[in-house]
C-alpha cells in the first residue's frame, strides 16, 4: 500500500459565544480553527486526522510533507513516524498526522484503531472538564447543574495573579459542592501563554504552596503547576505532594516523556497523542505506565476528531480505570461547535461514552459540513507531484531522484526479507 493523494483543508467553525480558555488569559476565542489532513492510498483508502490552529499558520505545509509523505506505506507506522520527525526539523510539530495512517490501518484491517493495539470495546467513564475560570458562586451552579445531568468529576481551572486568589477559589467551590463531585484542578502553567493578559509563571513554592491547598480542600488531582520541562522541579513536587501531580500533554512525544519517567515527574501521565508524538508514541507511553505503576489518561482539549484519537487511546487499555476528559464549557465549546465536521459526541445519562465499532479512528466526516466550514488549500497526486519536481528540478535532476528513490526502495525491501 503506497499514499497517492495528500489534501490539507483549513477548517474554522463559529462558534454561537464567544469562548475564554484560561490557558491564553484574555483571549477571546470566536472560532475553532484546526487544519484537517486527507490522506488517500493506491486501494482507495481515505485516513484523516485534524491539528489544532489558531488561524492559516500551516498554509505551506503541504509543500514540505509532500516529498516526505507521497509514495511511503501509511501502514508502516514506524516509518510514518521517522518521516513526520524529518519534516519537524525543517517545519511544523506534525505528529498530529500520525492518526490519520492509524484510520487507514485500521480500515484496511476492518477494525477500530483500538482493537489493534489490543483494547476492546466497553463504555469509558469521562469528567467534566471547564475551559474558563468563572466566579466561584457561578462555578458552583454551574457544576452542580452538570451533576444533575450524570457527571461525577469535574476539572477547575485557576489562573488568578495571586496564590491567595486560586486558593480561594478552590476553597469557596469544594464548600458550594459539598461530596457531591470528585473535583480536580488544572493550573495551565506546563505550557504558559501570554499573548494578552500577562500572568506569572509559578515557581516550587507556590506549586507546593497550591498542592497543599488541594490537598486540603479534598481535591483529587493537580494538573500542569510547572513548566512541562522543569523536569527536575515536577520530580521534586511529586515526592512533597498529597494530592496527585499529572502532565505531559503536550510535551514532544518519548524523547522527552522518558525523561519524565526516568525522574519520576508525575502520578498521571496525560499525552494527547494529536501533540505528543502520535498514537505510535503515546502507546509506548501507556506500556511504561503499567510497568512504573504510574496512571494514564490523555488530554483531549482540542477538536472533535482529536478527541476521537485520544478516546482510542483510552480504549487501548481494558484496565485503564480512569475518566477520560470531556471538555465542555457552555454555551460556547459545546460538541455541536468542538466537532464541527463530525457527528457530536455526548455522553450518557450517567457519563458514559458507549464504545464506537466501525473501523478506523472511528468517525466519518461530514462532507456537507466540511464544504460549509473548511476551504481545502493543499492538494498532490502522484501526476502533480511529478510535475511540480520537473517544473522546479528541471526533467533530468526529476529523472534522477525518480531513480535514486526507487533504487532506495529495493534496498529497503532487501533489508526487511534479510
Amino acid at each position: 500500500m503506497k499514499i497517492t493523494a495528500i489534501e490539507l483543508y483549513h477548517v474554522s467553525i463559529p462558534l454561537k459565544e464567544t469562548f475564554w480558555p484560561t490557558w491564553i488569559p484574555g483571549y477571546p476565542q470566536t472560532h475553532n480553527r484546526f487544519t484537517l489532513i486527507k490522506i488517500v492510498t493506491d486501494d482507495g483508502i481515505e485516513g484523516y486526522s485534524a491539528g489544532s490552529a489558531m488561524g492559516k499558520e500551516r498554509a505551506g505545509l503541504g509543500d514540505l510533507l509532500g516529498g516526505y509523505l507521497m509514495g511511503a506505506d501509511p501502514t508502516d507506522i514506524d516509518r510514518i513516524q521517522s518521516l513526520l520527525k524529518q519534516a519537524g526539523f525543517l517545519g511544523w510539530r506534525n505528529f498530529w498526522i500520525e492518526p490519520a495512517c492509524w484510520d487507514i490501518l485500521g480500515k484496511a484491517k476492518g477494525k477500530p484503531v483500538y482493537e489493534l493495539l489490543g483494547g476492546k470495546a466497553r463504555p469509558v467513564p469521562v469528567y467534566l472538564s471547564t475551559g474558563e475560570m468563572h466566579p466561584p458562586e457561578q462555578r458552583i451552579q454551574e457544576l452542580l447543574a452538570m451533576q444533575e445531568r450524570g457527571f461525577k468529576t469535574a476539572k477547575l481551572r485557576v489562573k488568578n495573579a495571586e496564590l491567595k486568589d486560586d486558593i480561594f477559589h478552590i476553597e469557596t467551590i469544594r464548600k458550594g459542592v459539598g461530596d457531591k463531585l470528585v473535583l480536580g484542578v488544572d493550573a495551565n502553567q506546563g505550557w504558559l501563554v501570554s499573548i494578552v493578559d500577562q500572568v506569572p509563571a509559578w515557581d516550587l513554592e507556590r506549586a507546593t504552596a497550591f498542592a497543599a491547598a488541594c490537598f486540603d480542600n479534598g481535591i483529587d488531582w493537580l494538573e500542569e503547576p510547572l513548566d512541562s520541562r522543569d523536569y527536575d522541579g515536577n520530580a521534586t513536587l511529586k515526592k512533597v505532594s498529597r494530592v496527585k501531580i499529572a502532565g505531559a500533554e503536550l510535551n514532544y512525544g518519548w524523547d522527552e516523556i522518558k525523561i519524565m519517567f526516568e525522574k519520576d515527574c508525575f502520578h498521571i501521565y496525560q499525552p494527547d497523542a494529536t501533540f505528543a508524538g502520535g498514537i505510535a508514541q503515546v502507546h509506548r507511553v501507556m506500556e511504561m505506565c503499567r510497568r512504573k505503576d504510574r496512571l494514564f489518561t490523555p488530554h483531549t482539549w482540542t477538536n472533535g476528531i482529536g478527541f476521537r484519537i485520544n478516546w482510542n487511546m483510552v480504549l487501548a487499555d481494558p484496565e485503564n480505570q480512569l475518566l477520560l476528559e470531556f471538555p465542555l464549557e457552555e454555551p460556547s465549546w459545546i460538541p455541536e461547535f468542538r466537532e464541527g465536521i463530525i457527528d457530536p459526541i455526548i455522553p450518557d445519562k450517567d457519563g458514559m461514552l458507549h464504545p464506537f465499532t466501525k473501523p478506523g479512528l472511528g468517525f466519518e466526516i461530514r462532507k456537507d459540513r466540511l464544504r460549509k466550514y473548511g476551504k481545502r488549500f493543499f492538494k498532490l497526486n502522484e501526476t502533480r507531484l511529478k510535475i511540480k519536481v520537473i517544473r522546479e528540478k528541471g526533467f533530468k535532476a526529476a529523472l534522477d531522484l525518480k531513480k535514486r528513490k526507487e533504487s532506495q526502495g529495493g534496498i529497503n525491501e532487501e533489508s526487511r526479507k534479510c
